[in-house]
């Protein structure tokens, strides 16, 4: 069984949303951190957001105020909510866990043991 599996992903205009979603098995979502991350060809993998233990969150200066992480422990999913897309946001989206608890959020690919396969985003302009 894989771990965790990303949907959400699609094309969409500049200025538009997406909301992707990150379903994990119980064994990998119950009690993990988890982080959103993406990989663009000329930049590699970068991260996107975090979200801690305690529910703190984190983001990368790129996407402040337009992205929003949030959890649901009930559901063992984890998503971001993508408002106001550039072109710049165009790329493999993908969601990751940690493997200590209870953590900080973070953005350090380091941290994370766990990861999708991901979902692919691309932005038009």
């Amino acid at each position: 069984q894989v771990p965790l599996v990303e949907s959400g992903g699609g094309s969409v205009q500049a200025g538009g949303s997406l909301r992707l979603t990150c379903a994990a098995s119980r064994d990998t979502s119950s009690r993990r951190c988890m982080g959103w991350f993406r990989l663009k060809p000329e930049k590699g993998r970068e991260a996107v957001a975090g979200i801690g233990s305690s529910g703190s969150t984190k983001y990368a200066d790129f996407v402040k105020g337009r992205f929003t992480i949030s959890q649901d422990s009930t559901k063992n999913t984890v998503y971001l909510q993508m408002n106001s897309l550039s072109f710049e946001d165009t790329g493999m989206y993908y969601c990751a866990a940690r493997r200590s608890w209870p953590c900080t959020s973070s953005l350090d690919e380091g941290d994370y043991s766990t990861w999708g396969q991901g979902t692919q985003v691309t932005v038009s302009s």
